[in-house]
């Protein structure tokens, strides 16, 4: 392999327009946030094409294939041909659907919850965390 073929994960992650910037991904990846096989990674790991990692950013979580390397920064849409997302079907919807759900408020001046109220919300709520 030659020495313009080596590319690392935080500076590949940070091309595809996986990370804002280069320093969040580095932490990222100090973090255990970005994983193949299971096993963490290095900010400094050298990328390889065909290779799967798991990229978790806040409470979504990708799955993404290595299809061809990428230096620099490019739009959105050139970065799309550089990877394959393989992120199932199931954890997309789950994460988009996070956003829909109900608003529990209560009316200010009414108190603290009587022990009807809280098993009400906690009906509503269960679930939610799982």
């Amino acid at each position: 392999m030659h020495e313009s073929e080596k590319l690392r994960i935080d500076k590949y992650l940070w091309a595809i327009r996986a990370f804002k910037t280069r320093s969040i991904c580095t932490e990222a990846c100090k973090a255990g946030r970005v994983k193949m096989n299971g096993q963490n990674l290095k900010p400094s790991h050298i990328v390889k094409i065909n290779e799967i990692y798991s990229v978790q950013k806040g409470s979504d979580k990708r799955i993404i294939k290595v299809t061809g390397l990428l230096e620099r920064r490019v739009d959105a849409k050139t970065a799309v041909t550089f990877y394959e997302d393989h992120t199932p079907v199931e954890e997309t919807l789950a994460y988009k659907s996070m956003f829909h759900t109900t608003n529990l408020s209560r009316d200010r001046g009414t108190g603290r919850p009587t022990k009807k109220d809280r098993r009400e919300i906690d009906d509503l709520q269960e679930g939610w965390f799982d």
